[in-house]
């Protein structure tokens, strides 16, 4: 056998790692459309529940470190998001980044709850619309984690679906509806499309335009804090958030 010479690069795109749930079908190609062209993802994924539950979210937590390990070991991650906002507040943004950094080397870990109360700071937002697609016991629990973090929910509604496999189906039409209807509830800075795997980006600018407020979803803000926290411009992300 002929051995060939090469040499090596010591080129290489900024790279963000991503764990992503199994049952989801939107996170992925979000941030491809959303995160800088030249930013590298890089995913892993988490076994995960079809069905979303208190119980079933909490669980994530044992795999969490074995999925993050998954990611390759030969990149120099600048940043590691987890890919779910239900489960971070189940869980907490202090635990998934324990074990997520107990998984991988990174210099940052994020997730669509921590992405999502620093956006509001940002952007000066208190009060929030928030439209849903859990059930009960999963809502409370993510405006629990919220108030904690001084954002207020001034109005809710949710779809109320358990099932994985009927959230990420949900017509936009009907999210633009959610929208319109929970907006109307009470004076409000801004709305909140909660859930990775709930397909919003191609609502978020009619919203806008309807309802003359910012409208920020799990995905938008996560590709923006993975940007900002991995010292990228995201100016080709076009939503009000990524302008300021």
């Amino acid at each position: 056998m002929t051995h060939l010479p090469y040499a090596l690069t010591e080129d290489r795109p900024p790279q963000l790692g991503m764990v992503v749930l199994q049952s989801d079908e939107t996170l992925e190609a979000d941030l491809g459309r959303l995160l800088p062209q030249r930013a590298e993802l890089l995913v892993t994924r988490i076994p995960s529940s079809d069905t979303v539950s208190c119980d079933s979210l909490g669980e994530m937590a044992r795999d969490l470190t074995a999925a993050a390990s998954l990611l390759p070991r030969g990149a120099k991650l600048a940043v590691v998001g987890f890919g779910c906002t239900s489960g971070t507040a189940q869980i907490g943004a202090g635990r998934i980044a324990q074990l997520t950094r107990a998984g991988v080397e990174t210099q940052a870990v994020t997730d669509p709850v921590s992405a999502l109360i620093a956006a509001c700071r940002q952007l000066g937002l208190s009060r929030l619309a928030l439209v849903s697609p859990y059930v009960e016991e999963v809502s409370t629990r993510l405006m629990d984690v919220l108030a904690e973090a001084g954002i207020e929910i001034a109005a809710f509604a949710s779809f109320n679906e358990a099932n994985e496999a009927r959230v990420v189906r949900i017509a936009p039409g009907a999210i633009v509806d959610a929208a319109r209807a929970t907006v109307a509830q009470a004076p409000c800075d801004a709305v909140f499309l909660s859930c990775t795997n709930l397909r919003t980006l191609d609502v978020i600018a009619p919203i806008e335009a309807e309802l003359g407020l910012p409208v920020l979803s799990s995905n938008l803000v996560l590709a923006w804090h993975m940007a900002h926290l991995a010292g990228l411009k995201a100016a080709g992300i076009d939503a009000a958030l990524l302008r300021a």
